[in-house]
């Protein structure tokens, strides 16, 4: 093995390394929508989702994406910005849900993920968190969605949950109480909730740990040497 690894630390693979942390708080769950409509299913699905991770015992909220404004059209100091960013700092887990528009995620959802940074100063806000992705359709089912929404998570350095969720013709799958009928398609969406609690429980106090990187630390070591360097000048 090269001598270049001094920054590969093989302790960190010790069966007793990880931080043994137990959070004894709620999983703190975000929901995001990707539609503005009155009547709005992803929104409903979101609604749905919510009250069973509350069952399961999360905390959760829901983020309206009404009133965002464009990347790159507002400062990042516009209050729904700012808002957005203070949930996903604060969450340990996220539900994405989009409608499908002409076979892609809609605009609504795809402006609040990149109104997302990879980092904000030394903090990373999305790196390490749970995510389950899901989506809804006017008409067939389809996966374009969800599988768009998968390449996003990794992107943002997330840890997607297996289990998905697809709504076909969504809008007979909720009646006038806005509430999701019984179905298989709930029956999807109970697992996709319960498993997103699961994995958030037992990745939340080790995602410090999990997402660790050799290079990064390489990195950090060469820009530490080389201020220390400049300082001795």
């Amino acid at each position: 093995m090269s001598e270049e690894l001094h920054n590969l630390d093989l302790s960190l693979f010790d069966s007793e390394s990880p931080t043994r942390q137990t959070s004894t708080h709620k999983p703190r769950i975000l929901l995001l929508y990707g539609s503005t409509r009155d009547r709005s299913f992803s929104r409903l699905l979101v609604e749905e989702s919510a009250r069973l991770l509350e069952h399961f015992g999360a905390e959760t909220r829901i983020f309206d994406p009404s009133g965002l404004p464009l990347p790159d059209d507002a400062p990042v100091e516009h209050p729904k910005v700012q808002a957005l960013r203070d949930l996903v700092q604060w969450s340990e887990g996220q539900v994405w849900c989009s409608p499908e528009r002409h076979g892609a995620m809609s605009a609504v959802f795809k402006a609040q993920i990149d109104w997302i940074p990879l980092t904000l100063g030394a903090v990373r806000p999305t790196q390490g968190k749970t995510l389950a992705v899901m989506q809804v359709c006017g008409g067939s089912q389809s996966f374009n969605v969800v599988n768009q929404l998968r390449v996003l998570g990794r992107w943002m350095r997330m840890f997607t949950i297996p289990n998905q969720s697809s709504v076909p013709k969504a809008y007979l799958e909720f009646d006038d109480a806005n509430r999701m009928k019984p179905s298989p398609y709930y029956d999807r969406l109970v697992d996709v909730m319960e498993e997103l609690v699961k994995f958030t429980l037992l990745l939340r106090d080790h995602k410090d740990f999990l997402v660790d990187r050799y290079s990064e630390r390489k990195e950090s070591a060469e820009q530490l040497s080389s201020r220390v360097n400049q300082r001795s000048i």
